[in-house]
């Protein structure tokens, strides 16, 4: 495969504006992102109280019965291995496949699990399901970005822009996934709901397979093959992999009300893991090292954020089943489709972001300060819910929630497209696809600690509940302070990257 020229990429970039200004190519990865996003929240939109409403004759009701800590500890630990995938997915892009066949064969995987949970019963289906969707959503995680990222040279002003812009793509899914997934669930039952996150999937297979040749020659090469005498460890690993979880199975190491702690061990253990490998990799200069230290203060602000954003899915959702007034219009809206609201938001406010972002240009605040400001929001996000912990009284009004879910929005913003983008241009050539997966281990890590936090949660308005807010909260301003405290140094280990 004949690799790119830099005059290649400036004919490219000049002439190459058909996408609302951005590469072509990235209406592509936009479409995808977009379908396999909405297979992937609007299934997980019903999943928790799939998980632990009891079961009953009516299909709209008729759940697993578990108890409410293990449905929200499954939870978590099932967005964490979506986010620990993505280590899979990178390695076997940047050793084996390509991003871009590793895309294709991921978003299949992911297609085939949710037909799985629609169409297993019980436990049996949910554990098919989630770890065939865990395994190919994290394969397209890391692969979509990369191949958004072969888009620009590092130095194109569009590249930020580009990168909020396929934020959007993603959102547009987490809008409509939910919302549909929801109705179905509430008329018709749990199997429909998931069935139509399936069909979802299905729809942005189709459009990938039938627009993949536009991609660049890039995003098709395999950034630092495998010798093919050692292919036959791949398939020795997979293998050993599969024998351990089996012994932590039967040995009662890995149980249901733990698989939260148990990924949040393997992610910690493997972030550490990556970035020894990188750091001490010999192919990678000293100011692309100097770059990846420079990336660790980010990675655990990240790990902070996430572990409080990602209680949507947990506590937000148990939240909106005992304590939300969801009565619109004389009409009882499902649970899932308060997590439509902060997709909205972000819709709206991305292309006010991309278009600040733009104007101001190297005038705009470095990546450090846009972590710290997003823990630091984040934390304020928490902090609203005390008011309303303490009312025994009436329900909280939906505005609450939607004002509460608009400041999620604005820490979202100010960090995950930031985070996606500055990783991309701090990473070493031959880590570039897996730097991303890094990336998304501090979003594992977050998200199986929410699951484990999760655990904590008092479904009942009082002293405990306004105690978890108010812990959470202040914990996450203080992460944030002390970053923006250091931003100065953080960039001088970025070497010039902002």
């Amino acid at each position: 495969m004949t690799r790119l020229t830099p005059a290649d990429d400036v004919v490219r970039d000049r002439q190459d504006r058909g996408f609302f200004g951005q590469p072509r190519s990235l209406a592509n990865v936009f479409g995808v992102e977009m379908w396999e996003r909405f297979s992937f929240y609007g299934m997980q939109g019903i999943l928790l109280i799939y998980l632990f409403y009891p079961s009953s004759s009516d299909p709209t009701q008729d759940g697993l019965g578990l108890p409410q800590a293990t449905a929200a500890g499954i939870v978590g630990a099932y967005g964490g291995a979506v986010y620990l995938a993505t280590i899979v997915g990178a390695w076997l892009a940047d050793r084996l496949l390509g991003p871009e066949r590793m895309l294709l064969s991921s978003a299949c995987c992911v297609m085939l699990g949710h037909i799985a949970l629609s169409a297993l019963p019980g436990l049996w289906g949910v554990a098919v399901g989630l770890v065939l969707i865990a395994l190919g959503s994290g394969g397209v995680k890391s692969n979509a970005t990369a191949i958004v990222g072969t888009l620009y040279r590092p130095e194109d002003p569009r590249r930020d822009a580009g990168f909020s812009l396929y934020y959007l793509g993603i959102n547009l899914g987490g809008l409509i996934g939910p919302l549909l997934t929801g109705l179905l669930q509430s008329t018709v039952g749990f199997r429909w709901g998931f069935g139509v996150a399936a069909l979802g999937m299905a729809v942005g297979l189709a459009q990938y397979v039938l627009t993949r040749r536009r991609l660049p020659p890039l995003a098709r090469e395999v950034p630092n093959p495998l010798p093919r005498r050692l292919h036959w460890l791949v398939g020795a690993g997979a293998g050993l992999l599969v024998v351990l979880v089996a012994a932590g199975i039967l040995t009662g190491m890995i149980r249901v009300d733990n698989l939260s702690a148990v990924v949040i061990a393997v992610t910690a253990v493997a972030a550490v893991a990556y970035f020894v490998v990188i750091l001490s990799s010999r192919r990678i200069t000293p100011v692309e090292r100097v770059r990846v230290f420079g990336f660790i203060p980010l990675f655990l602000a990240s790990v902070a954020f996430w572990s409080l954003y990602q209680q949507q899915f947990t506590v937000l959702t148990l939240y909106a089943d005992s304590q939300l007034n969801r009565d619109v219009l004389g009409w009882q809206i499902p649970v899932s489709w308060v997590q439509s609201i902060n997709p909205v938001f972000i819709i709206i406010l991305s292309g006010v972001f991309t278009w600040v972002w733009t104007r101001l240009g190297a005038r705009a605040p470095a990546a450090p300060v846009k972590f710290g400001l997003a823990t630091v929001v984040m934390g304020a996000a928490f902090l609203l819910f005390i008011p309303w912990s303490q009312n025994r009284e009436s329900s909280t009004p939906f505005l609450v929630i939607v004002m509460i879910l608009f400041v999620f929005t604005i820490a979202e913003l100010l960090l995950s497209p930031v985070g996606l983008s500055v990783t991309t241009k701090l990473a070493p050539t031959v880590f570039r696809t897996q730097m991303v997966a890094l990336f998304m281990l501090s979003i594992a890590l977050g998200t199986a600690i929410t699951g484990w936090l999760s655990r904590f949660y008092p479904r009942d308005p009082g002293a405990a509940e306004t105690r978890y807010f108010l812990v959470l909260g202040v914990a996450a301003i203080i992460v944030g302070a002390i970053l923006l405290a250091c931003a100065k140094p953080v960039l001088r280990l970025m070497r010039g990257v902002r």
